[in-house]
């Protein structure tokens, strides 16, 4: 993850200003904590700060709070997992989630859906749904920072931030921070940035959590759609098109990793889990893999048929292992000049092939969906420079960095949401 993230010079110098001594700020506008974003590790953080009688200010430019938790797992919101493990989540450090996940675990978190009274549903894979709606998720968060006392204000933008110079330190309960916005001025003593990604911009996804960390001097990580599905604009493309609406369990594999889920044909190219796990560890230009017959080693099972029914045609042994409209398109694309030829006049050769094929299809996609469908975005802000137990700058004292905006991204099954509570917990726990 060389790559990196750097806005231009002017933009940063017009987003942040540091100064030796901050404007004036009303007491009324003066907060322990502001926090920029409301989405789901902004919420969690601000309800554990507000828990300690922090005075607590939430900031968003949206006119809904947790706009992506109404909109996820169809609107019944994925919340988290019955089984949570660093190894579901990528990161160029891989350690860097450990912490916060091990302080706040899955566990915690359905107890307090239990404690509000919301009726869930395990899915496959341990996944956790509302049963309901999502909509429960958030307004159990907004009524846990309310009896915590955190404020949370929607439709405010955030036009400039004045900071102290690094030389200068403010003392306890000072402000170190004044945020210029469309609503006023207001100073805080810390700042919690929980801005998310880039994905589904339409929900008002943008760079601005990145722009603020590059202004104070963090290296962001090149950002990806992920969890997205992918595009073809080959002849791979048409086929695929034309099976859209066909799903069928496969294994989705690369070099890396391997996903034993189903895969769904659409009218934009393939989607489905198997493939949006294996978005989060594909780059452009490389192929992706995927097992048809992942219960069945093809090249054998044609060479037995062969053998004990040589008067047959291959699709006859595929008959009840693909729905019909695929099994026709499979013969198409990759067996047409055999397809009324008897078992016993292939060679064996070419039956060995076909298998293989079958059981490692290889497809260059052109590319994915990108942000407008993504379910999380790769990438971020690098962890080097960021505490792993509370989640503060290393750049830049009482600066904080949650949620999404860090590079840290989990599988599909509910582990971005259960890194935006860990997060936003541990954090909230300090600031």
């Amino acid at each position: 993850m060389s790559d990196t993230h750097k806005p231009d010079a002017s933009h940063q110098s017009s987003l942040l200003s540091r100064t030796a001594k901050l404007p004036p700020c009303s007491l009324e506008h003066h907060y322990d904590v502001i926090i920029i974003g409301a989405g789901a590790a902004g919420l969690y953080c601000a309800m554990t700060a507000g828990q300690r009688g922090r005075k607590v200010l939430v900031l968003d430019h949206a006119n809904k709070a947790g706009k992506k938790i109404l909109m996820s797992g169809g609107g019944r919101c994925n919340f988290t997992n019955y089984v949570v493990e660093p190894s579901h989540f990528i990161s160029d450090n891989t350690h860097f989630c450990k912490s916060a996940l091990s302080r706040y675990s899955n566990w915690e978190f359905i107890g307090l859906v239990a404690k509000h009274g919301i009726a869930y549903h395990e899915r496959e894979h341990g996944q956790l749904f509302c049963d309901d709606s999502s909509k429960e998720i958030v307004a159990m968060l907004l009524a846990e920072c309310d009896a915590a006392g955190a404020k949370v204000q929607l439709q405010t933008d955030i036009t400039h931030i004045k900071t102290l110079q690094e030389d200068t330190t403010a003392t306890d309960g000072q402000p170190n921070y004044v945020l210029q916005t469309s609503k006023g001025n207001y100073s805080c003593t810390s700042l919690v940035v929980a801005t998310g990604g880039l994905s589904i911009p339409t929900l008002g996804a943008s760079g601005f959590g990145y722009e603020l960390a590059n202004a104070f001097g963090h290296e962001v990580y090149k950002t990806d759609a992920s969890l997205v599905p992918f595009t073809f604009t080959d002849k791979t493309g048409d086929l695929i098109k034309s099976l859209a609406g066909i799903s069928l369990p496969v294994v989705a594999f690369n070099e890396r990793v391997s996903f034993k889920l189903p895969l769904l044909f659409t009218h934009r190219g393939l989607s489905g889990p198997a493939m949006l796990q294996l978005s989060n560890y594909w780059y452009p230009g490389e192929h992706i893999h995927i097992n048809l017959l992942p219960e069945l080693d093809a090249a054998a099972a044609l060479l037995a048929h062969k053998a004990a029914h040589p008067k047959q045609l291959i699709r006859t042994l595929f008959t009840e292992h693909f729905p019909k409209k695929l099994l026709v398109a499979l013969q198409m694309h990759l067996w047409e000049d055999l397809k009324t030829t008897e078992l016993a006049n292939i060679k064996d050769e070419r039956l060995v092939q076909l298998g293989t094929t079958l059981n490692d299809w290889q497809l260059k996609p052109s590319g994915t969906e990108g942000y407008r469908t993504a379910e999380v975005t790769r990438g971020g802000i690098n962890t080097a420079d960021v505490s792993s137990k509370t989640m503060e700058s290393k750049l830049q004292p009482n600066l904080y960095f949650v949620g999404e905006v860090l590079d840290v991204t989990g599988w599909l099954g509910g582990y971005n949401f259960q890194w935006a509570w860990a997060s936003g917990f541990v954090c909230g726990e300090v600031v």
